[in-house]
């Protein structure tokens, strides 16, 4: 684990990256942020802050950033133009009741719905590429890739969905149905509580997916650090019981760092509480690297993964 000195030296030292008695944790969070810092000043890129934008009020260097405006006009996050230029097509786009953290997906190197354009942005461009990408991850699959979304929603605080502000990183669209991707990086596992006013709907398409053992649901309804994988996984599961049957089938699937202990664990934890898991599925950023079918998987492993 990297020492205080050499966080303190390169604005890395975060209390929030301290997950008490999960020091394995701990240090993956901090050597992961000092991994983006030392990323940043490879490439000459400046130092971003805490707030993201000041605005003239009182703020201070964090080593894992970019100054929002730097971060903007340069694109600098982004490690392809493939990627870029699928970030600036969705920041543009604005729809109904979305909720996006424009500010991190620029500024914020450890931010994971960014990360989610670096790794997919090319094949955005390429739905043929897309495609086998997508059957080489999931040979199973059905059909052909006709889409790919970022910061995808079927509908933000639609009661005919969840009522919910969950969305997905990235989202393969294929005939009849779609591969909802959640990316986490940097993430520690956190207990939440589903909201009260939607718990109701939450359970009811819980009940009507079937694919929970006894008890599961009473064990998720609560708080619990299940919430998050829960919730995401119920939208996938409330677009296959859309009135519309636009979705026939489709699987939620989790990427994240090998060595990030807290979503390996909440993730086998969740799977156990599944009497059919084959709409959920995880995999290692480090598999989708070493597939062979990423164009940039060799800048990617640089940009994310300490050596």
């Amino acid at each position: 684990m990297p020492t205080q000195q050499e966080l303190e030296a390169a604005f890395c030292w975060e209390r929030d990256d301290e997950v008490p008695r999960r020091p394995e944790m701990t240090a993956f969070r901090r050597r992961y942020r000092l991994h983006q810092a030392r990323w940043r000043e490879l490439h000459g890129h400046p130092i971003g802050s805490q707030p993201i934008a000041p605005k003239g009020k009182p703020s201070r260097p964090v080593g894992s950033r970019l100054p929002l405006d730097y971060a903007r006009e340069t694109g600098a996050s982004f490690v392809t133009p493939g990627a870029l230029a699928a970030v600036r097509q969705r920041m543009s786009a604005v729809e109904p009741n979305q909720s996006v953290d424009h500010q991190r997906i620029w500024a914020d190197l450890l931010w994971s719905p960014a990360l989610a354009f670096n790794l997919f942005g090319d094949l955005a461009a390429d739905l043929d590429l897309a495609g086998r990408a997508a059957h080489s991850w999931w040979p199973d699959l059905p059909g052909k890739v006709t889409a790919l979304r970022f910061a995808h929603s079927p509908g933000w605080l639609d009661p005919a969905y969840l009522n919910s502000l969950r969305a997905f990183d990235a989202a393969f669209v294929l005939e009849g149905g779609i591969v909802a991707i959640d990316v986490k990086y940097h993430e520690r596992a956190k207990a939440e509580t589903p909201r009260p006013e939607n718990l109701g709907r939450y359970v009811d398409v819980a009940q009507k997916s079937r694919v929970f053992a006894d008890g599961a649901i009473d064990a998720l309804k609560g708080k619990s650090d299940l919430a998050v994988l829960w919730i995401e996984h119920l939208l996938l599961h409330s677009m296959l019981q859309h009135a519309s049957g636009i979705w026939r089938w489709g699987c939620y699937v989790v990427v994240h760092p090998a060595a990030n202990s807290d979503v390996v664990d909440i993730s086998g934890r969740y799977r156990q509480l599944l009497a059919d898991d084959s709409t959920f599925a995880t995999m290692t950023l480090e598999e989708l690297l070493d597939s062979g079918v990423l164009p940039a998987a060799e800048t990617l492993r640089e940009r994310y993964l300490p050596a």
